[in-house]
């Protein structure tokens, strides 16, 4: 009897340390309030009140701001899923007045996949005892202009 309750406690045990676990990443989207921006009617000063500070404004335009909210889901070890992200975009015309607002889903989501284990680069390919021994005997040959790697000129 004892050794099944130790089994059953260690089964147990073990089944709780594969739950899964939700977390929320970035601003916390009200319905609400992301509603009650209205397009000519609100300005910068306006939307800062009530959204509060934007996760990251426009790189190329200041005039435009986005609030991201995600949400993922993982399983013990797994790498985290997103189950939900909203990305809310407020642009404003120069004189600072609401002139859009724009709403996309998880659909704007890309996903990248790494070509194999290294990257492609142009340029020479070198081996390991070229890189490791390349420079021996070269004097004062880099960084100046018009001079290959072994320190000559052309």
């Amino acid at each position: 009897m004892t050794v099944r309750l130790i089994g059953a406690a260690a089964l147990l045990l073990a089944v709780s340390g594969c739950s899964g676990y939700r977390e929320s990443k970035g601003y916390i989207l009200d319905k609400e309030l992301t509603s009650a921006i209205q397009v000519g009617v609100d300005n910068k000063d306006s939307v800062a009140k009530t959204l509060g500070r934007p996760t990251f404004t426009g790189q190329f335009n200041d005039n435009e701001w986005y609030y991201v909210a995600r949400s993922t889901n993982a399983l013990a070890f797994r790498l985290p899923r997103v189950t939900d992200q909203t990305v809310l975009r407020v642009r404003f015309d120069p004189a600072g007045n609401v002139a859009g607002v724009d709403r996309t889903g998880p659909e704007q989501i890309a996903s990248i996949d790494p070509y194999g284990k290294q990257t492609p680069t142009l340029g020479r390919q070198n081996s390991f005892f070229e890189d490791l021994f390349g420079n021996i005997g070269v004097v004062n040959g880099g960084g100046l202009p018009g001079q290959t790697s072994q320190g000559r000129g052309q």
